[in-house]
C-alpha cells in the first residue's frame, strides 16, 4: 500500500511520572490534547486502565468531555471503553450525550481486555462471576441496536431509545491486539484499530485479514485501519534514547509485577538490568519508533505501509512532561501536518 498522507492520531494513556501526582497526569492530558489540537492531529483518543499506579486514565468518557471542550477541531474518543464492565444502554447513552455536546468530534472505541486484574474485574461490575471476552459480541450487538437501528417487535428492549438522539452519531471504533476484534470488525463493516505498542508482531496478518474479510457498512464502504505504536521524537538520537529508558523500565517493572510510576531517565538508566530482564523485555515483542524526527517519520511511513493502514495513532510516554510535548510537536512538524 503506497502512502501519499498519513494521518496522525493521539492516544494518551494519561502516564503518572515518579514525583508527580495522579492528578497531574490527568491536566497534562488536557494540556496535551490543546497542544495536539493546534499542531494538526485528526483524533485523541482516552484510555481505560483500572487500579493502575502509573497510568491515571480510569474514566474516558469523562476525560473526552473536557477534552473536547478544551479543544476545537480535532476528534476526541476512547481508546477504548471497555465494553465487558458495562451496560450497552448507558455506553450508548453516554456517548450519545458527548455526541448532542460536540457533534461530528466524538468516537466511540471499543476493546475486549478488561484494563485491570480480575479482581478489579469483579469490583467494577459488582458480580463473582464477572464476564470476561466472551461477553463482547452480544454487548456490542446490544450497544450497536441501541445506538443505531433499535430491536425488532418482541425482542426485551425494543422500544427502549437511548437519548438524547440527534442528527450524527459518535463514530465506532473496534480496538484490539488480535484477530478477534478485527474479525468483529471486518464483520460488521466498521474501522479497526491494531495495538501494536501492545504486542508488536502479528499485526501484518490481522489487518490483511480485517481487510480481505471487510464486508462494506453504509458508513464505511471500505475497510479503515489504523495502527497504534509507541512514538518517541527528539532532537538528537541520545536524548531520544534516554528519554525512552523511563518507559523500558516502567515495562519491566510491570512485566514482573512492580508497578509504579514512570521513573526518570536517570534512575532508569542506572538500573543494573540482568539478562534474564533483558529477556523479558525482548520477549514482549514491541517495535517502538524512537529518534529523530526524520527517523521517526521514515520508520512510521515504512509501517503504515508494511501494516496497510490509513492512519497512525502515538502513544508517546516519557517522565518530563516538556519533552513528551516536545515529541509530539516535533512528529507533526516531521509529516508537515496543517496547524489548526
Amino acid at each position: 500500500m503506497s502512502q501519499s498522507r498519513i494521518d496522525l492520531g493521539v492516544l494518551d494513556q494519561s502516564p503518572i511520572r515518579a514525583g508527580a501526582a495522579p492528578a497531574d497526569a490527568v491536566r497534562e492530558s488536557v494540556e496535551l490534547a490543546r497542544l495536539c489540537d493546534k499542531l494538526g492531529y485528526v483524533r485523541y483518543w482516552l484510555a481505560e486502565h483500572h487500579n493502575s499506579r502509573g497510568l491515571a486514565g480510569t474514566a474516558p468518557e469523562i476525560l473526552i468531555a473536557r477534552i473536547a471542550a478544551a479543544t476545537q477541531g480535532i476528534r476526541v474518543g476512547s481508546g477504548g471503553v471497555m465494553l465487558n464492565h458495562y451496560s450497552p444502554l448507558k455506553v450508548a447513552e453516554t456517548f450519545r450525550m458527548l455526541e448532542a455536546l460536540y457533534p461530528g468530534r466524538i468516537d466511540l472505541g471499543m476493546g475486549r481486555a478488561p484494563g485491570s486484574g480480575g479482581k478489579t474485574a469483579v469490583a467494577l461490575q459488582l458480580s463473582a462471576d464477572a464476564p470476561g471476552s466472551d461477553s463482547f459480541a452480544p454487548k456490542l450487538a446490544t450497544l450497536m441496536a441501541f445506538l443505531e437501528g433499535g430491536f425488532p417487535d418482541g425482542h426485551p428492549f425494543a422500544g427502549i431509545r437511548a437519548q438524547p438522539e440527534s442528527a450524527s452519531l459518535p463514530e465506532l471504533w473496534l480496538l484490539g491486539s488480535s484477530d478477534y476484534s478485527a474479525a468483529y470488525a471486518a464483520h460488521l463493516g466498521l474501522p479497526f484499530s491494531f495495538a501494536q505498542f501492545i504486542v508488536g508482531h502479528g499485526g501484518e496478518a490481522v489487518l490483511a485479514a480485517y481487510r480481505r474479510n471487510y464486508k462494506p457498512s453504509a458508513r464505511w464502504p471500505k475497510p479503515f485501519a489504523s495502527l497504534a505504536v509507541f512514538v518517541l521524537c527528539a532532537d538528537t538520537e541520545d536524548e531520544a534514547a534516554r528519554l525512552a529508558a523511563s518507559r523500558k523500565l516502567w515495562l519491566l517493572n510491570f512485566f514482573l509485577g512492580r508497578e509504579g510510576p514512570f521513573p526518570s531517565p536517570e534512575e532508569a538508566l542506572a538500573y543494573p538490568y540482568s539478562a534474564r530482564d533483558e529477556e523479558v523485555i525482548r520477549r514482549s515483542g514491541r517495535r517502538n519508533v524512537i529518534g529523530t524526527p526524520g527517523r521517526v517519520r521514515a520508520e512510521l511511513e515504512q509501517m503504515a505501509e508494511d501494516y496497510g493502514v490509513d492512519e497512525i495513532v502515538a502513544v508517546s510516554i516519557c517522565h518530563d512532561f516538556q519533552a513528551r510535548l516536545r515529541s509530539y510537536a516535533l512528529l507533526a512538524e516531521a509529516f508537515e501536518l496543517p496547524t489548526r
